[in-house]
C-alpha cells in the first residue's frame, strides 16, 4: 500500500458533523504517522470487527475495498464513532439507553489513530474501554460457532412433555436440541423413546440457563426457548455490547434499578447491591414501559381503581361467571347516573349483555387481603400510570417466567422495600408501618429521601466472568438489532461512512 495515498485518505476523511468542530485538535489534515505495514494491519484489523459485534460490510470494509486507503481511512473513523458511542444512540420508547457522548471524546479518539504508529491497536483500546467487553466477546464468539453449526429444532405445542413419558418424536427431538449446547449430555446422550432422568437433568439445567421453571416439564415457555434460532442469540450479545458503549454512568447515591427481562429489582448504593428481590412485570400483551423516575410516596391499604382496559379483560369475565364472588373480593361497580356516580349491585346486571367496547362503568376494588395491590402501593410519577406494589399471588414469585402483569411491578418482599424506602425519615420503624396496615385504613406518605427508579430492559447480564442470557420477552433486543444493521446512525450524529 502506498503510505501517500493512505495519507491523502485520510487528510479526505469524512468526519461526522459537528466532530470537526468540536472544542480539541481536528484529525484533518493531520499527518499519519504509522508506516505502510502498520496500515495494513490496521485493514486486517477491521475486517475482524465482527468479533466486536459490529459487522465490517456498515463501513464499506471487505478484501476489496481494503485496498482503497481512503476507504480505510472513512472505515475506520467510523468503527471509532461506533466503537467508543455506540451504533444506536436511541430507539422509541427506550429511556433506559442513555448515552454520555462527548463530541471531543471521538476527535481525541481519530487523534489517536492518526498518531499511532500501530493504528489497529487504537482499535483494540477502543473496544477494551467498554467495561465487561472482554467477556462478551468471548460469550459472541463461542455463540457464533454454535451458530455455524446449527441445532435442530423442538416441536412446539401439544401437551406438556412430562418426565417419564414415552414420545418417540419429541423426546429424540429434545435430546438432539440439548446436545448441541450440553457438554454433560453430549458425552452421554443416552437412547430411547422414554423421557428419562438423564434428559430430564440437562432440561433443567437448559431451563435455569434461558429464566424458564427449571422442574424438567417441557411446557410452552420451554419449547418456545428450545427454538431460539442460534442467530438470535449472537443479536442478543451484539445488542448488549453495543448498549454498554458510551451508557451513561449510573448515579452513586442510593438508587433502584429493575431488570424487566431478568424479573429482578436491585436497590443499589455505591455500586452494592443492598437490596434485591424478584419481581412480577407486564406480559408481552400489557409490556411494563421502560421509565426513569423517582419514588415520592407509599400508600398504605391502597384501593384499586380497576383501569378500563383490565375492567374489560380481566373482571368482566368473571363478573359473567359469577358476580357475587367478585363482590366478595372486594370489588364495587359504580355507574354514572343523572351526572352522579351510583353504585351499582352487581348481581343485578346481566354481565353477558354488556358490550366490553362500551363498557359504561367504574370499577373499584377495595383495601384490603384481597385487593390486588396487596397492602403496600409505592408511587412514582410517571406518563404510563405504573408503580410498585404487593400482591396477594405471592406464588408468581416462585415462577421463573414472571411476565405475568399489567404493566405494574409486584414485589416478592414488599415490607424490606418499605424499610428501606423509610431508612432515615425519623419515626418510622417496622412496628409503626404495621399498626399503620393493621387500621385497614387507607394513607399516604410522602417520602423525604426520593430515590432514583429505572425500569430497564438487559437480557444479558454479566456478573464477574459469568454470562447469563434472559429471553427477549418483549422483542426489544431484536428490534435493536435490527435498528444496527441500519446504514445511518438512529437519531444522532450521521456514522461517518455515510459519506463514502
Amino acid at each position: 500500500m502506498d503510505r501517500r495515498n493512505f495519507l491523502a485518505g485520510f487528510t479526505a476523511l469524512a468526519v461526522p458533523p459537528g466532530f470537526a468542530r468540536a472544542q480539541g485538535p481536528s484529525p484533518v489534515g493531520r499527518t499519519m504517522v504509522a508506516s505502510p505495514e502498520a496500515m495494513r494491519r490496521l485493514a486486517e484489523r477491521l475486517l475482524r470487527l465482527d468479533e466486536d459485534g459490529l459487522d465490517p460490510r456498515w463501513y464499506g470494509l471487505n478484501p476489496t475495498t481494503l485496498q482503497d486507503p481512503a476507504v480505510i481511512a472513512r472505515g475506520a473513523a467510523a468503527a471509532l464513532a461506533d466503537l467508543v458511542q455506540g451504533r444506536v444512540v436511541s430507539l422509541p420508547g427506550r429511556v433506559d439507553l442513555a448515552r454520555d457522548i462527548n463530541p471531543t471524546t471521538l476527535n481525541n479518539w481519530i487523534q489517536q489513530i492518526a498518531d499511532a504508529a500501530e493504528p489497529a491497536q487504537v482499535i483494540d483500546r477502543a473496544v477494551a474501554s467498554t467495561p465487561e467487553m472482554a467477556v462478551l466477546k468471548v460469550a459472541l464468539a463461542a455463540a457464533r460457532e454454535r451458530a455455524a453449526l446449527g441445532w435442530p429444532g423442538f416441536p412446539v405445542g401439544g401437551r406438556v412433555l412430562e418426565p417419564g413419558a414415552v414420545d418417540p418424536v419429541r423426546v429424540n427431538a429434545l435430546r438432539a436440541r440439548l446436545a448441541v449446547t450440553d457438554p454433560v449430555l453430549a458425552a452421554d446422550p443416552g437412547n430411547g423413546d422414554i423421557y428419562e432422568e438423564n434428559l430430564q437433568a440437562a432440561a433443567r439445567r437448559f431451563q435455569a440457563a434461558v429464566g424458564t421453571e427449571a422442574d424438567g416439564r417441557i411446557g410452552l415457555s420451554t419449547m418456545t426457548a428450545l427454538n431460539r434460532t442460534p442467530q438470535s442469540i449472537v443479536n442478543q450479545i451484539r445488542v448488549a455490547m453495543d448498549m454498554r458503549r458510551a451508557a451513561a454512568p449510573r448515579p452513586r447515591e442510593r438508587r433502584v434499578e429493575v431488570n424487566i427481562p431478568d424479573y429482578r429489582l436491585n436497590v443499589i448504593e455505591n455500586g452494592r447491591v443492598i437490596l434485591d428481590m424478584a419481581v412480577v412485570v407486564g406480559g408481552v400483551v400489557r409490556q411494563t414501559p421502560m421509565i426513569t423516575t423517582r419514588l415520592t410516596a407509599v400508600q398504605f391499604n391502597p384501593p384499586w381503581g380497576v383501569p378500563a382496559r383490565n375492567a374489560k379483560e380481566d373482571v368482566l369475565p368473571r363478573l359473567r361467571r359469577d358476580p357475587a364472588a367478585v363482590a366478595a373480593r372486594g370489588f364495587r361497580i359504580f355507574q354514572r347516573v343523572d351526572g352522579e356516580m351510583t353504585e351499582i349491585d352487581p348481581t343485578t346486571v346481566d354481565w353477558r349483555a354488556v358490550d366490553p367496547e362500551h363498557f359504561p362503568y367504574y370499577i373499584r376494588q377495595d383495601a384490603g387481603d384481597a385487593s390486588a395491590l396487596g397492602r403496600l402501593k409505592f408511587i412514582m410519577p410517571n406518563n404510563d400510570d405504573i408503580y410498585m406494589h404487593d400482591t396477594p399471588d405471592r406464588g408468581y414469585f416462585r415462577l421463573a417466567d414472571r411476565a405475568r402483569s399489567s404493566g405494574c411491578v409486584r414485589l416478592e418482599r414488599p415490607m424490606d422495600f418499605l424499610m428501606m424506602v423509610l431508612d432515615g425519615m425519623p419515626g418510622w420503624d417496622r412496628a409503626r408501618a404495621d399498626r399503620i396496615l393493621a387500621t385497614r385504613a387507607t394513607s399516604v406518605n410522602p417520602i423525604r429521601s426520593q430515590l432514583p427508579v429505572r425500569l430497564h430492559y438487559s437480557t444479558v447480564t454479566v456478573e464477574g466472568t459469568d454470562l447469563r442470557i434472559r429471553q427477549d420477552i418483549y422483542g426489544l433486543d431484536a428490534t435493536y438489532a435490527r435498528a444496527m444493521e441500519s446504514r445511518a446512525r438512529v437519531q444522532g450524529i450521521p456514522m461517518a461512512a455515510a459519506a463514502l
